[in-house]
């Protein structure tokens, strides 16, 4: 599902309740709680949640986005399979129950139980969700949008700072309030540097899926628009020392890395993707995605190119900033 300007926001907001809950599990775990060689497990958070309905699903990317009700506070459930990994083949195969649905000739098709630890369904909570959150994953039509320079200017930049979207979340990143443990690599450079952890789409169980961010250390970049050939020191250090930091850490060279940026952002705090080729990302579409070597190439060529340039992206039927487009008589 594509993302939208709340996205990265959306996917970190936990009561503070929930994290008390999951803290205490793990502080439990560490004190002599758990299993030796077990995962720590936090609390079943979800036997009390009450489901309400189902905002969108895809059998496709086997996942399901549920609308429902937490602790008497409104919240959304996302359960999405994960990838069959190589190394479990094995167990897989030999640990497992089949259940014969059919068989012709060479062709036979089974239903096969497996373990409980080659079962799992990785989870997102999003708790108090507001209606911005429940929209954000209903199913929607969506619009593909014209944007020139000067509609930059007199329709989008006003509704960003009307909206006021919160990056607290990742200020938090930034200053390692939050998700320190997660970082894997960082350039502390006020100018040039930035953080480089993974993103929650990715599970970090194999690297067929592989998705980071790196999100830059300068506060006043919102997206492309943005940019000039002064940010071009940045961009380059986020390309080359991000390249090295995967092939260091999972050993995956840059001509197999996909390293883009989103247009509209799914956030307004400038940051860039890192995705293996081949995996079909979420966003990773010409409609939104910029390669970032092609954005450095852009800025040496033109020192306006993206305030001047006409960007096209989608956005979703209840976006308010295609409400802008509409009044306007820009769609």
């Amino acid at each position: 599902m594509a993302d939208t300007p709340a996205k990265r926001e959306i996917d970190r907001v936990v009561t503070d309740e929930l994290s008390q809950k999951v803290k205490k599990a793990k502080a439990d775990d560490e004190n002599g709680g758990g299993e030796v060689g077990k995962e720590p497990e936090c609390e079943n958070i979800l036997r009390e949640f009450k489901t309400s309905n189902v905002l969108s699903d895809s059998a496709r990317e086997k996942n399901i986005f549920i609308h429902g009700k937490l602790a008497d506070q409104e919240a959304v459930v996302i359960l999405e399979k994960t990838p069959i990994r190589e190394d479990t083949l094995a167990e897989l195969f030999s640990g497992s129950r089949l259940k014969l649905e059919m068989k012709n000739d060479i062709y036979s098709t089974y239903r096969l139980q497996a373990p409980p630890q080659h079962n799992e369904i990785k989870t997102t909570v999003v708790c108090p969700a507001t209606e911005k959150h429940i929209k954000k994953y209903q199913r929607q039509e969506s619009f593909l949008v014209e944007e020139t320079g000067e509609d930059y200017q007199s329709i989008t930049l006003p509704y960003i700072q009307k909206q006021s979207f919160s990056v607290q979340w990742v200020y938090n990143i930034l200053e390692k309030k939050a998700e320190a443990d997660r970082i894997v690599y960082e350039d502390p450079d006020p100018e040039v540097g930035f953080v480089l952890l993974p993103d929650f789409k990715w599970d970090q169980k194999q690297v067929d899926d592989l998705y980071l961010i790196a999100i830059v250390h300068q506060r006043d970049i919102r997206s492309l628009r943005d940019l000039t050939p002064e940010h071009l020191p940045l961009l380059q250090n986020i390309f080359q020392k991000g390249k090295e930091a995967i092939l260091e850490r999972y050993n995956l060279p840059a001509s197999k890395l996909r390293v883009y940026l989103h247009y509209q952002p799914s956030y307004y705090h400038l940051h860039v993707h890192f995705t293996k080729l081949g995996y079909e990302a979420p966003g990773c579409g010409v409609e939104r995605a910029h390669l970032l070597a092609d954005v450095i190439q852009n800025l040496q060529s033109d020192r306006q190119y993206y305030k001047s340039r006409t960007l096209y992206f989608p956005l979703r039927a209840d976006d308010g900033l295609l409400s802008e487009f509409k009044e306007t008589g820009r769609l």
